[in-house]
């Protein structure tokens, strides 16, 4: 197989990924409700994205406490990153800015005529464990994430510190 080949294969994985976990919420969001869908979506970030940053730590050779350095290198190799367009800024030493300029599971929602995911509850658990497994002493803000308004620059904007 050469690489353009696994290259596809791989961002294939990666959308099979994706409807997969889009469908499981549906289906807990039809039987029991879009609460209680979130609440156990975020159950199942937490722990995803910590198995995520830790294989990603691995493949890397990244050190636990590796700071923002290693944080903005970790979040370009998540999933995410073969399917959205991203950008992570190490603005310096103890601050960088994560921002999802497109997001498939968005785009898709807004193509079908359905609002906006209300993810913002879900990213914050998602995002602070994953950044929280890179280096412990990293805090996560959320910057801006649906609910909140779509501003056509990006879908959802996180700020990491370290503290």
């Amino acid at each position: 197989m050469n690489q353009n080949e696994s290259d596809a294969k791989l961002l294939d994985f990666a959308k099979l990924w994706l409807a997969h976990d889009g469908l499981w919420f549906l289906a807990v969001e039809q039987k029991f409700g879009l609460e209680a869908a979130i609440e156990l979506d975020k159950i199942a970030w937490s722990g995803f994205a910590l198995i995520e940053a830790k294989r990603i730590m691995e493949r890397l050779n990244l050190k636990p406490g590796g700071g923002i350095a290693a944080l903005v290198k970790a979040l370009s190799e998540r999933m995410y990153a073969l399917l959205n367009e991203q950008e992570a800024t190490e603005v310096d030493n103890h601050r960088a800015i994560f921002a999802m300029k497109n997001c498939r599971v968005q785009e898709t929602r807004r193509r079908k005529n359905l609002p906006p995911f209300p993810c913002k509850e879900v990213g914050l658990v998602e995002f602070t464990e994953f950044a929280r497994t890179i280096d412990p002493r990293i805090k996560t803000r959320c910057l801006g994430c649906p609910p909140d308004e779509y501003n056509c620059e990006f879908w959802c904007k996180w700020e990491f510190t370290l503290g």
